[in-house]
């Protein structure tokens, strides 16, 4: 799916109006364009399939049998920044830190490579719950290991900036696999 520049450009130009401005005056003159180059950046990810992206970043890297020789050796990466927009209200989610662990069976991922994942996940409309739950699904598509967690804690703008205003919350969302999710002594090495 490709991103439509010229639809976005039109609607933005409607959402103008329809808020009671003039889109031709000249601080709003360009705001169309500038909102759809920014869309097609902030929703790269959207034009991606879980399986695409697992694609796109799949450089593994055969494991040295001696240094992932225990079934509870674990590869963590932690505080991935990341920033999506709430399928909701088109809010942004922000001040969000990704970590994702896994367990190596026979592969490990380049770490760069987690970041990105992480990252390109991010930029679709999103629910903080979708993301962990697509990270993961990619990670074990690419590792082939079923043992994977994903842990994203994060502001929103839909709950900080408008309703509620509560500025100050911290959503924690926990996407566990395999072994993390009744394994209490993988799940402590988590923190």
């Amino acid at each position: 799916m490709a991103i439509d520049m010229e639809a976005i450009e039109k609607h933005i130009k409607g959402i103008l109006v329809a808020l009671g401005d003039n889109p031709e005056r000249e601080g709003l003159k360009d705001t169309p364009k500038r909102v759809a180059r920014m869309y097609k950046e902030v929703f790269e990810g959207m034009n991606y399939s879980n399986h695409e992206i697992a694609e796109m970043f799949h450089k593994t890297f055969e494991e040295d049998s001696e240094l992932y020789h225990d079934t509870q050796d674990l590869v963590v990466v932690r505080d991935i920044e990341v920033y999506s927009f709430c399928e909701h209200h088109l809010a942004l989610m922000y001040d969000m830190k990704v970590t994702v662990a896994y367990i190596p069976n026979g592969k490990v991922i380049g770490l760069s490579k987690i970041a990105r994942i992480a990252d390109m996940v991010s930029k679709r409309l999103q629910l903080q719950e979708r993301i962990g739950s697509d990270i993961a699904e990619i990670m074990q598509e690419i590792t082939d290991s079923q043992d994977v967690a994903v842990l994203i804690e994060g502001c929103h703008s839909c709950m900080g900036a408008r309703g509620i205003r509560k500025s100050t919350a911290r959503t924690h969302t926990y996407a566990l696999r395999g072994r993390f999710q009744t394994d209490v002594m993988l799940q402590m090495r988590l923190k």
